[in-house]
């Protein structure tokens, strides 16, 4: 062999030796940097933004001339529910939203008062913006097909106080059973209500302790969520004829 050859070979094996630590944590830096970069990559690049929370949007007012609020008041085109869980990818946070529009029920008002209601979400029907996640939630986590829907129901009146006049938003605790993944619980949540001429916009938000309802969390490696979220609702409800 080549003198020089051999003499660089040795040289460069010196060098080696002398540094490993140093190509050691090196390789250790680029492995994690793939591991841990292609996953913000794709959430924080690739992916969209998380929907923001439902919200009132002050479009209740409508047209025509007030309607009174005695009556029954039913779940209009418009109405959305769902959830928002925090969701970890394997070390990068995100959220974790799933919407439907396919909500249902009827809310009964006499004087000030809320005096019944229920409403009843399609859980088969709601989709976030990954195919696989979808099949996790309604599959595994929710089993819908043996656990379609999710309902609140009012379990005591309501009342305003005063009648809210057009345009004006009121917000009153409600309490209630929500069934979710057939099992129930009571809850009290904050209804936010805003009233408009011939319709009523309603938002309120359910925070679900996972365990409490017999749900497990996903078990995906490199996937996990925190142990609760919330079901998000947002309602257009319009006076029965």
């Amino acid at each position: 062999m080549n003198l020089s050859v051999t003499s660089g070979v040795r040289r460069g094996m010196g060098r080696f030796k002398r540094h490993w630590k140093l190509w050691l944590v090196g390789g250790i830096v680029l492995v994690a940097g793939g591991f841990f970069g292609v996953p913000w990559f794709y959430i924080h690049v690739l992916s969209a933004a998380p929907a923001q929370e439902l919200a009132l949007n002050n479009t209740a007012q409508g047209s025509g001339e007030a309607v009174l609020l005695d009556g029954t008041w039913a779940v209009a085109d418009g109405s959305q529910a769902g959830y928002r869980v925090k969701e970890i990818l394997f070390g990068q946070d995100t959220t974790a939203v799933g919407r439907t529009g396919k909500v249902t029920g009827t809310v009964a008002i006499a004087g000030t008062k809320i005096t019944g209601g229920t409403v009843t979400v399609d859980m088969a029907s709601v989709k976030s913006d990954k195919s696989g996640r979808d099949e996790t939630f309604r599959d595994e986590l929710l089993s819908v097909a043996q656990f379609p829907t999710a309902t609140f129901a009012l379990t005591a009146p309501v009342d305003f106080g005063t009648v809210p006049s057009t345009g004006q938003t009121v917000t009153v605790k409600v309490p209630g059973q929500f069934t979710l993944h057939g099992k129930t619980n009571s809850v009290t949540v904050d209804l936010t209500v805003q009233r408009g001429n011939d319709t009523l916009q309603a938002q309120t938000k359910i925070p679900v302790a996972f365990a409490d309802y017999g749900i497990s969390k996903p078990n995906i490696p490199g996937i996990t969520t925190e142990d609760h979220g919330d079901v998000e609702v947002l309602l257009t409800l319009r006076k029965g004829q």
